[in-house]
């Protein structure tokens, strides 16, 4: 049965060739589409890793849920045994701590409120390959009284690399104190809102500020993003690490699944056009294909054929084509995607961002495998509806159309 369905799909060549068309065409758009998302769910998330969260941040338990209104009551007052133990994980690159601070910032004519960090610079070197510098430059080691701004704080208070300005802040005390800092560099991120708001300086500076020697979190950059939850189970595992809470990136950054689960209907609705489209163009392409030889099929039947065998080679020839068609199409697709991303696609600022950005096509292994089965299902159950019409017809009938 398989030699005659392969001979029948290469016999019939127009109607064959039709139908690969629209097998093609829909696997090639379901590779391309698919492949464009997750490259937008995957840049997003670097974007974020690496320019603010990192991939988990360890901090005292009720931190991520109440600690930003009240910081100074979850602080690690001795981070270095955490550090040390999340730092002999496997799959850990580097840990560094961070101090939360809200205050006003002055540039002696008027003041805003701000939030900002303690950071180690050196840490956040390597941590932040996705924070754009806009003027001056990044921290460093040296920097005992720098400061690096958001671009919407700077341009608000039109302070630029090399002017001063004053940070005030309430101590753990209650206390008011105040530091004076100049300006390094602007840095921009992917969040308008954050940068607009947003200040850094060394760690040693925030304690000293802030009157403590702690810290809120200690931030962790993995080897790999996709080893986040593997290395965070096991951290939690760890004994130093029991009273500790530990977040992932995606646990801190809710505006990532909030796009992902948009993107992902958005993308499901495609998805459905797409098989709609493939399954009644090539439903109308098999109905033409199968009708037009009933005369033949009843020859068949009348040669001792079973119904049942007719109906099983019809479904095998469009199995052949099916398989055919959704081959073509993926490999095409891959031509293609890799194309395209050498290329890249100039795409213009998110919602909440004044980063542009270019998109390309990374096609993953779940994009393409759902790609050709919608392929080979659509054109496989295109064919069940006739091929059952044709099993009902009765011999005498179907041998009447050949005359």
């Amino acid at each position: 049965m398989w030699k005659l369905a392969l001979r029948n799909v290469f016999r019939h060549r127009l109607r064959t060739t039709m139908t690969l068309m629209v097998i093609v065409i829909g696997t090639v758009g379901l590779n391309l589409s698919g492949g464009f998302v997750h490259d937008i769910f995957r840049q997003l998330a670097e974007l974020l890793i690496h320019s603010q969260s990192g991939h988990l941040q360890i901090a005292r338990q009720g931190y991520f849920e109440r600690g930003t209104r009240s910081p100074e009551k979850y602080l690690i007052d001795d981070p270095r045994p955490l550090r040390e133990a999340v730092a002999g994980a496997p799959g850990v690159r580097a840990v560094m701590g961070r101090l939360y601070l809200t205050g006003l910032l002055n540039n002696g004519r008027s003041d805003l409120p701000v939030i900002g960090e303690g950071v180690e610079p050196e840490g956040e070197r390597t941590l932040g390959t996705s924070l754009v510098i806009t003027a001056g430059r990044a921290l460093e080691a040296g920097d005992q009284y720098g400061i690096m701004l958001g671009q919407g704080l700077a341009q608000a208070l039109k302070l630029a690399p090399g002017d001063w300005a004053t940070l005030v802040l309430n101590t753990p005390e209650g206390a008011l104190n105040s530091m004076e800092f100049q300006v390094v560099g602007v840095f921009q991120t992917f969040s308008k809102d954050y940068d607009a708001r947003a200040i850094r300086i060394p760690l040693a500076a925030a304690q000293e500020l802030s009157t403590t020697t702690g810290v809120n979190t200690l931030v962790v950059l993995l080897d790999q993003t996709g080893n986040t939850a593997r290395v965070a189970a096991s951290l939690r595992e760890k004994p130093e690490l029991a009273g500790a809470e530990i977040s992932t990136w995606l646990e801190l950054n809710e505006f990532y699944t909030q796009t992902v689960e948009m993107y992902d209907a958005q993308f499901g609705v495609l998805r459905l056009i797409i098989l709609v489209m493939v399954l009644l163009s090539v439903a109308n392409s098999v109905n033409m294909s199968i009708y037009e030889r009933v005369g033949e099929f009843g020859t068949m039947m009348a040669l001792g054929n079973r119904s049942g065998r007719v109906f099983a080679l019809i479904l095998a020839e469009n199995l052949i084509i099916g398989v055919l068609g959704a081959v073509i199409g993926t490999s095409l697709g891959i031509v293609l995607a890799m194309a395209i991303s050498q290329v890249g696609i100039p795409m213009p600022p998110p919602p909440n961002s004044d980063l542009p950005y270019t998109a390309r096509i990374t096609l993953t292994p779940a994009v393409v495998a759902s790609a050709f089965a919608i392929g080979l299902l659509a054109t496989v159950g295109a064919a069940l509806l006739p091929a059952l019409r044709i099993r009902r017809i009765p011999v005498v009938e179907a041998l009447r159309q050949s005359i």
